[in-house]
């Protein structure tokens, strides 16, 4: 309980902090997210016994990203950490002018704002929804983020329980979202990129909690989320569809219930998709996106575009050459950037994130072992999902930074799978230390009575003199 007040205190000094130095935007955005808050707290204490736990780990990624989203806006650090956000704040304010009759929209933006573009419109809308609502506050957009942020941490702890049911597994893997820098950085700020991770792990918990047992609420919360994910990166949204559709075609599907439950909800879903438009925008998107001659155009654009690319002489607009790249990909995506490679201060400073991620991989392979051998059947959504997005990265990236990014999208599941490691870990650690007490007592036990014997036969014993 006094943790908590300590951190009540800590999010009420970050509030009084913006007030300050931003009226009267300041008070906007702080009521924004005690309202967005207190709602967030009120349904993950209403489905689990541990209220206090995720209560806490909410609270303390709420602070962290709080404390960086004020601390980039005070110093005014959008465009070095994410100058997306600067895009995001300014098409929005341009689209409610165009909704409101004072201006129009510019053909760059009237083309990212359409659902068949693949642009990753959601944030222009959702930006400017929020602007309609309450004014341009770019500070209110960027704390909507924040909660969203840490909200995923909560989140994290319910999926990561439905596969393994194991309190140590959940809590450990939901600390780390919520503290891990990376995740603060890129979820505490006015980008997509928090975004699309609390989607993708409501979708798959939605999805855990689907087979176990039908749910209307559970349904509309999937297709909100899978819908939520076509809006911000369409191409994680057909990866998505690809590990949900796996995971109830043999993922539990044992018995003939099972099997109708799986299909009840893939075709609830899929109209409910079709409904919401989904079908006409994929072709589009298909046709443009889907081929290796525009991965070539675009990693080749993002090995150019700044000190941080890589591979530039590599062609993936073959299978072959896509083949070629994967290696090397691969190696950038997890565990870029190197500390020798280090080229300007964005890379500097992650240095020590990347030593720590670099430590946890081999709890990251022995919880990997662990699923595979265990619990392959409950995780195969998030194993499905994450090798599909690590082949894809490993040969659409062409930058450090941008694979250091995007490479949170994957880790929000390998975080799950540290945390099974950690606990793997920590329990063989236990068993061996608790044997060897064994040992050592049975050891004790034994030359205690080799000694008493001893010592019975020494007093019952009669020597010579005494004959």
């Amino acid at each position: 309980m006094a943790n908590r007040f300590l951190l009540l205190a800590c999010i009420l000094i970050i509030s009084m902090g913006l007030i300050v130095v931003e009226f009267p935007q300041g008070p906007v955005a702080i009521a924004l997210v005690f309202f967005l808050s207190a709602i967030a707290i009120f349904f993950f204490r209403k489905y689990t016994q541990e209220k206090e736990f995720l209560t806490t780990v909410f609270l303390v990624g709420l602070a962290a990203r709080m404390a960086f989203g004020l601390l980039i806006h005070v110093f005014e650090l959008r465009s070095f950490f994410g100058g997306d956000a600067l895009s995001y704040d300014e098409n929005g304010a341009i689209m409610v002018d165009a909704w409101l009759g004072r201006g129009e929209l510019t053909g760059v933006l009237r083309y990212q704002s359409n659902p068949q573009s693949g642009a990753g419109w959601g944030m222009n809308y959702m930006t400017a929804g929020l602007y309609y609502v309450i004014g341009r506050n770019i500070f209110a957009a960027q704390s909507l983020c924040a909660v969203i942020g840490a909200a995923t941490a909560p989140m994290v702890f319910y999926c990561s329980k439905k596969i393994y049911n194991n309190l140590s597994v959940a809590k450990t893997a939901a600390i780390a979202i919520a503290i891990f820098p990376s995740f603060v950085i890129w979820s505490g700020q006015l980008l997509k990129d928090g975004l699309i991770i609390f989607l993708l792990v409501t979708t798959m918990t939605m999805v855990l909690q689907l087979q176990e047992r039908f749910s209307y609420i559970a349904l509309a919360a999937m297709t909100t989320s899978i819908f939520g994910i076509l809006s911000l990166r369409f191409y994680i949204f057909y990866m998505v569809v690809i590990a949900v559709v796996g995971s109830f075609v043999i993922g539990r599907a044992t018995s003939a219930k099972s099997i109708l439950r799986g299909t009840l909800v893939l075709a609830l879903m899929g109209i409910a998709l079709m409904y919401l438009g989904v079908g006409r925008s994929a072709e589009v998107e298909l046709r443009v996106f889907a081929n290796l001659e525009r991965v070539q155009t675009s990693r080749l654009d993002l090995a150019r575009s700044a000190e941080s690319g890589f591979g530039e002489e590599t062609d993936v607009s073959t299978t072959e050459g896509a083949l070629f790249a994967l290696p090397a990909g691969f190696a950038y995506l997890y565990f870029a950037p190197f500390p020798w490679q280090t080229q300007n201060l964005r890379q500097a400073i992650t240095i020590p994130e990347v030593l720590l991620w670099w430590a946890s991989i081999p709890f990251l392979i022995i919880g990997l072992i662990y699923t595979v051998k265990k619990r392959l059947r409950n995780a195969l959504p998030i194993l499905v999902f994450t090798l599909l997005l690590t082949l894809a990265y490993s040969i659409f990236q062409g930058n450090v930074g941008t694979a250091y990014r995007q490479r949170t999208q994957i880790q929000v599941f390998l975080f799950i799978l540290i945390g099974v490691g950690w606990t793997v870990y920590r329990e063989e650690r236990e068993n061996k230390r608790m044997l060897q007490t064994d040992a050592r007592r049975r050891v004790d036990s034994q030359l205690g009575g080799f000694r008493q014997e001893r010592e019975r036969a020494r007093l019952t014993a009669k020597t010579p003199t005494e004959i």
